[in-house]
């Protein structure tokens, strides 16, 4: 059998990381879109913008770090152009994650669907610092650093669209129902 080309390793590489990470990739894009449609042209865009970067963003191991910056920084340009009308949405994606073994599947599932929906009435920004905060955890400074905002905006940011949704009527708790 012979060596692969240096090419032919690349795309190797590429195609496992999609394949690896696919599914988490598109979970972000989902929560950044609410839409099952936007969030696979989302990561289509942005697996396509790394691709020829590919080689080299992956010596030093940070592949995935460049696809997601690029994810990101698609989203806000698209945000930034109102390139995609924003349709709120209750569909779940296909890829959420399992009820846990405890029980209580149908709450679980239910709470999903009342935070995807709070999160779909949120203002695009808002719901871009929430998801790189707080889903995808990251810190002020990278969240600021990804979006192209200052930290202050971040802060700001944050704290309204965590305002907005302690005062959702969708996450409301039964007792304060």
């Amino acid at each position: 059998m012979t060596a692969a080309t240096p090419v032919e390793q690349t795309e190797r590489d590429f195609a496992d990381f999609v394949t690896t990470r696919g599914a988490a990739l598109w979970r972000s894009a989902w929560l950044l879109t609410g839409d099952t449609h936007k969030a696979e042209d989302l990561v289509q865009t942005a697996l396509a913008k790394a691709w020829p970067h590919w080689g080299r963003v992956t010596r030093d191991g940070s592949g995935e770090a460049y696809v997601r910056k690029v994810l990101y920084t698609t989203y806000v340009t698209w945000w930034r152009r109102r390139w995609n009308a924003e349709q709120p949405t209750a569909e779940l994606p296909a890829a959420a994650p399992a009820a846990s073994p405890s029980g209580g599947g149908s709450e679980l599932a239910n709470l999903r669907l009342d935070v995807a929906a709070a999160l779909s009435r949120l203002p695009r920004g808002q719901r871009a610092v929430v998801v790189l905060r707080y889903f995808e955890d990251r810190t002020e400074i990278e969240t600021a650093r990804l979006l192209g905002v200052s930290v202050g905006t971040v802060k700001s940011q944050t704290a309204r669209a965590l305002a907005a949704l302690r005062s959702s009527p969708l996450l409301a708790r039964e007792e304060d129902r």
